[in-house]
């Protein structure tokens, strides 16, 4: 059995870690974690264009807002990894989904891991998206790689994840995603 074979069974085999919840979102989104099924798997994840009003030039995984005509969150990141960097959603096999995350934008934003085949010839849109890259899955989820600082925001305590991977900073709820799914395997 392979490492990424490994890594399907166990995530598919447990529990999502559960958070407890520190605000109510009213809002709904989903992101995909797009695993790109290779000799050594990675993750494909964007940077955002640096002309956005909101996260711009920041790490994220595709994704985005809750259309009122997607079916369900699964659709929701389906089309958005189209509409930004072009995955077809017919490409995608769904493996699962995490628990979902609250962000600091009021989004109750739920993670869609699914599996690409290697070759597909990513599009960035460019209003969206200023680049693409891909990480090593087994470093993005290895636990001593993710780091953290402890913030107080409006009288609460809040962890803060981050992870350095080639020059690019994956933080924020990007992060904190990577590190449930750590959390989730070990």
């Amino acid at each position: 059995m392979t490492k990424l074979n490994e890594f399907i069974n166990r995530f598919q085999f447990t529990l999502p870690v559960t958070r407890r919840t520190q605000r109510t979102a009213s809002k709904s989104a989903a992101v995909l974690l797009p695993i790109i099924n290779k000799t050594t798997p990675t993750l494909l994840l964007t940077q955002r264009s640096p002309f956005l009003r909101s996260h711009a030039g920041q790490v994220a995984f595709p994704g985005g807002a809750r259309d009122p005509e997607d079916g369900s969150l699964v659709t929701t990141a389906l089309r958005e990894a189209y509409e930004e960097v072009a995955i077809p959603p017919e490409k995608v096999q769904v493996l699962g989904q995490l628990s979902p995350q609250q962000s600091i934008g009021g989004y109750e934003v739920t993670p869609i891991v699914g599996l690409l085949p290697e070759g597909i010839n990513y599009r960035p849109n460019p209003s969206e998206v200023a680049s693409v890259f891909e990480v090593p899955l087994f470093d993005a989820l290895s636990l001593n790689q993710h780091k953290y600082v402890d913030i107080k925001r409006a009288g609460q305590s809040n962890r803060i994840f981050f992870y350095w991977h080639n020059g690019h900073l994956i933080w924020g709820l990007t992060a904190a995603i990577l590190h449930q799914l750590a959390l989730q395997l070990k």
